[in-house]
């Protein structure tokens, strides 16, 4: 038996999901501007919160939903510290590349 989500089979939103954190962990793994991969793992948080909220429909449960809303609330927080960081070490640097950035090495 197929679950429909508003008329819509569940494996659709998998499938949907699956492929956005598919770009997301290709945009990780091959860019290197530091806004890019910010903006790649916030494409594969939402590919998750996609799942969750799919799910959750299909299952007639709220849970998903308010785990939805703590990885939002903490997908803006990494999203806004990890800018300010960004920002820091271009002023640095004056480079946002990745393979630039070695403030920590010895």
């Amino acid at each position: 038996m197929q679950t429909y989500i508003s008329g819509i089979p569940l494996g659709y939103y998998l499938s949907l999901a699956g492929i956005l954190f598919s770009i997301g962990v290709f945009g990780v793994l091959i860019r290197r501007n530091a806004v890019v991969i910010f903006m790649a793992v916030e494409l594969m948080l939402n590919s998750v919160n996609l799942v969750f909220i799919a799910f959750a429909k299909s299952l007639s449960s709220v849970g998903g939903e308010v785990i939805v809303f703590f990885v939002m609330a903490i997908a803006a927080a990494e999203a806004g510290v990890g800018l300010a960081i960004v920002i820091a070490i271009y002023r640095q640097k004056k480079t946002s590349n990745v393979d630039e950035m070695n403030l920590l090495k010895w």
